[in-house]
């Protein structure tokens, strides 16, 4: 009985180890290719990456239909993920690894997709010129005495159109009108560049307080470039809205697809992603936030200390998505 149970193991581990994993990925960082590489050599299961924007990526999976050959959906944004699993993409996959090591409020609405990570939308602010407790909602980015300080990247993005979703589902659409219109009537100039840019034109001036998501703070703290380091200390980490709803995070996820043919492989491969080895991967070479309990945030995550987070709705984010757009166009957030 001994025997076959062994014998049963090592055929399973040989089938595992035939097996090759085709993700379509938007995710562009190195934690994620030393990801990869551990993964294949701790499995012997080859991964075959995909990389392009993810609505490109998600228009591919609907057009290659029942002929696709990937896997795993991986991104940042929960926006992303939720516009594969609405469009029924994706397949309901649980195991007891997975059950252990996730977050039940990390992941799509039927465990269809599994957050990896976390990041906030943090507000930075000069240390020089915005003075301790002078902003703290992202309410306060709207009055009138930050009137060409305010700096933000374009409305298109993503991050900035899953926030104002969420502020469509919890203020009203009404109020998050309002706020869109008071961040453009406050703007330092016409939103251009990416998060890290909104940062660096605080430390050159150009504004006194930007918009971005955490883990760029995070990147240009410990950039080789002199500059960039200047940058991120010029600067100061306020986490909005403490006082009542929290702040708004987003999340990387992964989740099965229904085309996939390796679905045994594709769970043992979200389950290293929310290991211990991976989750310090991406939160010490990425600055993201682990959902691991069990792991540690990066040093410089925990120098900015805790805070509340706002209870998501990660199905808002997509759902709300065209009305997001429509206020930003209506507001003439370019």
């Amino acid at each position: 009985m001994k025997a076959k149970v062994v014998l049963l193991s090592l055929l399973t581990a040989m089938s595992l180890s035939a097996q090759e994993l085709t993700i379509y990925s938007h995710r562009h960082y190195d934690s994620d290719k030393g990801i990869f590489k551990l993964f294949q050599e701790k499995t012997g299961i080859s991964v075959n990456v995909v990389q392009a924007k993810a609505n490109e990526l998600a228009k591919r999976l609907e057009v290659e239909g029942k002929n696709s050959k990937a896997d795993l959906f991986m991104t940042a944004d929960a926006g992303n993920l939720e516009q594969v699993r609405t469009n029924n993409l994706f397949v309901s996959v649980s195991s007891p690894e997975l059950e252990k090591l996730s977050p039940k409020e990390l992941r799509g609405k039927n465990n269809e997709w599994y957050a990896f990570t976390t990041r906030a939308r943090i507000i930075v602010a000069s240390k020089d010129r915005v003075k301790d407790g002078e902003i703290k909602t992202y309410e306060d980015l709207t009055d009138p005495k930050f009137k060409g300080k305010v700096l933000v990247r374009s409305s298109n993005n993503i991050y900035n159109i899953s926030l104002l979703s969420a502020m469509i589902d919890t203020l009203g659409k009404e109020k998050a009108k309002e706020w869109a219109q008071g961040i453009t009537n406050n703007l330092a100039r016409t939103p251009k560049g990416a998060d890290r840019d909104q940062i660096r034109a605080v430390y050159a001036k150009e504004g006194d307080v930007a918009i971005s998501n955490s883990y760029y703070l995070g990147h240009l703290a410990n950039s080789k470039n002199p500059k960039d380091v200047e940058a991120a200390n010029s600067v100061k980490v306020i986490f909005p809205n403490q006082d009542d709803r929290g702040t708004h995070i987003n999340v990387s996820g992964i989740g099965v697809l229904k085309t996939s043919k390796n679905k045994e492989a594709a769970v043992k491969f979200i389950e290293f992603m929310l290991s211990k080895e991976a989750q310090e991967i991406l939160t010490n070479q990425n600055y993201e936030y682990p959902v691991n309990k069990e792991v540690k945030p990066a040093k410089i995550l925990q120098s900015w200390g805790e805070f509340k987070i706002e209870k998501p709705n990660f199905e808002a984010y997509w759902g709300n998505a065209k009305e997001a757009l429509m206020i930003f166009d209506e507001v003439q957030w370019k």
